[in-house]
């Protein structure tokens, strides 16, 4: 196989260098274009296979440094240059010796993003991509989510680019303290979202900006691909993973893509975390089948639209959803949209205390508690935050390791209220969108709540399934409070059971809520104050899960 390093220069005279790779055949070929900040040589293997592969399959292979990334020049700044370093890299690659002049792209997370903004000045060469775990709209699908500041996820990634920039700079001790506060992010700086660590060594990291705009405001429409798509349209192929940070994202742009596109839209959403895409994500292995089956499945997609190969992909259903608990992959003509079905919440108000004290139902009927069992009066299950112990994350798609794992040792803990389902007499199947509606309050001005889907097994074990999360601000009386969970497909088998848990952390997902309504930038560990927050359930205050 043949491989040469390559440069190219950007409209403003800056050079980007690139690693190409080709086919060991005689005539023209498509090209298959990567763009990523974290050194070529990497090439995303740690969930494509190696671009020697795809050389092989006839295609040649473009892995190229970002501006100001490996070995290219110029100033890297996130997002900011990608849409005409884009063009003018996927109009470079088109006019390469041997290609006839057709581009594809393909590559996960900041190299999903780099297609997009490659797509916005319609270069005519780029005929098909592959954008896998992105943020569509980077304010809601990836740095805040329900309001809050996704802080394990954005800080440890601002200070991998960090590291990697006082790498590039030869900065050795900017890279050894970096690299220190990677392996063992420093949470418990004075202020605990904005660690002295990146405000030293990372002054003009992109995590300030996005602490600086906790709204979603003119900053965030200027970076995200969604303000400048609506007018492209490619064939694409959609990769995302049931406990990927970015799946919000992936499937906001299916959406959109697949209600106006002229062109095929395929989904795919296997069991994975952002990364690996493997069979055992958390504690749970789904089988063979959860095996990442992305390298097939796009040179397949790039054999139809830049070979013009009909090889039936266009007449199979176009959303492939991996089902976990029956742990097979099952096709839908597009994304699914059942009627819901409810479950009501229902107490004795111990849902804090004992794992019966709370229950799920299909229908809002009279609460346990004796005089509360009036229809109209509501049953309050009352539970206290503590920031000296808040509910720690365990899995789920904010934090790392993410994935499904026992979880009964944190839903026994007492500000955590756990509502669980009799044992189901048949197979329930959750596909598609999920959300939580909660009546509830506090006495602060802003509280957070985080509910988590978990299936009981008959032998009492608990996994997590989905979650979401509300930073709830103040003045946001709207009852009840809607929090949207992440999409999901599982069959939970007759026999087993369905909870919902509610806490006000989630710790280190996301900044610990102090009560006091200061931004994550200005919140001191020493100003959080004890929150304690009431959940009402009953036939006039149906708070409820549907899925």
């Amino acid at each position: 196989m043949l491989k040469e390093t390559v440069s190219m220069f950007t409209r403003d005279g800056v050079r980007l260098d690139a690693d190409v790779y080709r086919p060991d055949a005689e005539g023209s070929f498509p090209v298959l274009l990567m763009r990523q900040p974290y050194g070529r040589s990497i090439a995303s293997t740690v969930v494509y296979a190696h671009p020697t592969w795809y050389a092989q399959q006839g295609y040649i292979v473009v892995i190229q440094d970002v501006r100001g990334r490996g070995t290219s020049k110029g100033e890297f700044k996130l997002f900011a240059h990608e849409i005409a370093d884009g063009f003018d890299t996927v109009n470079w690659a088109s006019q390469l010796p041997g290609s006839n002049g057709n581009v594809g792209m393909y590559g996960f997370s900041y190299q999903g993003m780099t297609q997009l903004y490659a797509a916005v000045e319609k270069p005519p060469a780029l005929k098909a991509i592959c954008p896998a775990m992105i943020g569509y709209d980077l304010y809601h699908d990836w740095a805040y989510e329900g309001g809050a500041f996704c802080l394990q996820a954005n800080l440890g990634w601002a200070i991998q680019l960090a590291t990697e920039t006082a790498r590039l700079k030869n900065d050795e001790q900017a890279f050894q303290a970096l690299y220190s506060a990677s392996r063992n992010l420093p949470l418990f700086d004075t202020i605990p979202a904005c660690p002295e660590v990146i405000k030293k060594y990372a002054p003009d990291s992109f995590y300030h900006e996005w602490l600086d705009h906790d709204q979603p405001d003119e900053y965030w429409e200027k970076l995200s691909p969604k303000t400048y798509l609506k007018t492209i349209d490619l064939p694409m192929l959609h990769v995302g993973g049931w406990f990927d940070t970015f799946l919000r994202g992936t499937v906001n742009l299916y959406k959109e893509m697949a209600s106006r596109s002229n062109f095929l839209q395929y989904l795919l959403i296997g069991p994975w975390a952002h990364l690996p895409w493997g069979r055992k994500v958390g504690s749970i292995d789904y089988g063979l089948a959860a095996s990442n089956p992305i390298d097939e499945l796009q040179i397949r997609w790039f054999e139809r639209f830049l070979k013009d190969i009909d090889n039936g992909i266009t007449n199979e259903p176009s959303v492939s959803l991996f089902e976990m608990g029956s742990n097979q992959w099952k096709g839908f003509d597009s994304w699914p949209n059942n009627s819901k079905t409810s479950y009501f919440l229902q107490s004795n108000g111990l849902a804090s205390m004992r794992e019966d004290g709370g229950k799920l139902t299909q229908s809002p009927i009279p609460n346990l508690v004796g005089q509360a069992s009036c229809l109209s009066s509501p049953v309050t299950d009352t539970f206290i935050h503590d920031p000296w112990r808040p509910v720690p994350a365990l899995g789920g798609h904010a934090v790392f390791p993410a994935g499904a794992f026992e979880r009964s040792q944190i839903d026994c803990r007492t500000d955590v209220l756990t509502y669980t389902s009799a044992p189901l007499t048949e197979d329930l199947l959750i596909v598609g969108d999920v959300f939580v509606e909660i009546y509830c309050n506090a006495d602060k001005p802003t509280f957070d709540l985080c509910a988590v889907l978990s299936e009981i097994k008959n032998n009492g074990n608990v996994y997590n399934f989905t979650q979401g999360y509300l930073r709830v601000k103040p003045n946001q009386s709207t009852q009840p409070l809607t929090i949207q969970l992440q999409p999901t497909c599982i069959k939970i088998a007759a026999g087993n059971g369905l909870r919902l848990s509610l806490s006000a952390a989630c710790f280190p997902a996301y900044p610990v809520n102090p009560g006091t309504s200061s931004l994550p930038k200005e919140t001191q560990l020493i100003e959080a104050e004890i929150i304690t927050i009431s959940v009402q359930s009953g036939v006039n205050f149906p708070s409820k899960i549907s899925v």
